[in-house]
């Protein structure tokens, strides 16, 4: 369900307007008429079909240990002549 605030509600309580966004689009209007819209990142990924980056997954709070063993890397070496 959309919220509508005033540009004035917006600057003096931000984390309303945060916190509204989860549930749904939050419109914020200058002098009566709508003149922005806060949505949260996973409904802005949705319309635009944006997929995250690699940076912004690695930025994520981590709520769990993820387990990873990397393969032993195995290197080809050869003989050199620095005769």
């Amino acid at each position: 369900m959309p919220t509508t605030i005033s540009s004035r509600e917006f600057n003096h309580d931000t984390s309303r307007a945060k916190k509204a966004a989860l549930s749904g689009p939050v419109f914020i209007t200058d002098r009566g008429k709508p003149a922005h819209v806060l949505l949260c990142i996973e409904e802005y990924q949705r319309l635009t079909g944006s997929q995250p980056s690699i940076i912004d997954i690695l930025a994520m709070p981590v709520e769990e240990e993820v387990e990873f063993e990397a393969p032993r890397a195995t290197i080809k070496t050869r003989p050199v002549d620095l005769s």
